[in-house]
């Protein structure tokens, strides 16, 4: 007699974050928090040394890391490991991961730093992007700014209707040659940003998909404009 179709089953486990924190020896008044993550294969430290040539050394920037690993290389005897934030299997696990990731970092330097949400960004590059966005229109009240570069708009931006107005303001930078978002589609991205956020700054840089350390200067007006004390 054959068996039966096999039973899907799950059991919950406790999930941990590991992340870097650099803050600065004096804390300044009113500082600003900056959560970044990483693209697919990257680890905390590569998110947080790119994030400090945008925003420079004198904010507090906690690097969060994908809670997935994986061997960067098939060949023989190769041991270097990269992170990443999920596959489309179960994507909806991975969704659920980063936000309680995201929530109990934040939520913690909060406590230590003594920083409201109204002083936390929230950046990513890569993969992660469209993970933001969805939390940024899941949790309006968490972060005040998202900053996204060379990734994507969620494919149910439009159409999730357990989404709520973004109240943060976002800055999309993407890149003109950009072999995983071509230009044609990214063109798209602002109008449909704005579907839910009111604030919504975009910019098409010149380049393959690599992370712009050059970009700081569009992202100091940017921190200068939503998060007008900052100290940069």
């Amino acid at each position: 007699m054959p068996f039966p179709p096999p039973e899907e089953c799950s059991l919950p486990l406790v999930l941990e974050a590991h992340y870097l924190l650099h803050a600065p020896s004096v804390i300044p008044p009113q500082p600003l928090l900056v959560l970044a993550t990483h693209g697919y294969g990257m680890n905390a430290h590569q998110i947080l040394q790119l994030t400090e040539t945008l925003t420079g050394a004198s904010l507090i920037l906690a690097s969060l890391e994908a809670p997935n690993q994986h061997y960067l290389s098939a060949k023989p005897g190769s041991d270097e490991i990269g992170f990443n934030w999920g596959t489309r299997a179960r994507w909806q696990n991975a969704v659920s991961a980063h936000h309680k990731m995201v929530l109990g970092v934040l939520e913690q330097c909060r406590r230590r730093f003594d920083t409201p949400p109204s002083r936390c960004l929230l950046l990513g590059f890569s993969q992660p992007v469209g993970l933001n966005y969805r939390f940024a229109a899941t949790h309006p009240d968490q972060v005040s700014g998202v900053i996204g570069i060379c990734g994507g708009v969620p494919r149910d931006w439009e159409d999730d209707p357990s989404y709520k107005p973004v109240t943060a303001a976002l800055l999309h930078i993407a890149r003109d040659e950009d072999e995983y978002y071509p230009a044609e589609t990214v063109s798209r991205f602002p109008d449909r940003l704005r579907h839910r956020a009111a604030d919504v700054e975009f910019h098409l840089l010149p380049g393959p998909h690599r992370f712009p350390s050059k970009a700081r200067t569009i992202v100091e007006p940017w921190l200068a404009r939503v998060f007008p004390t900052a100290a940069l």
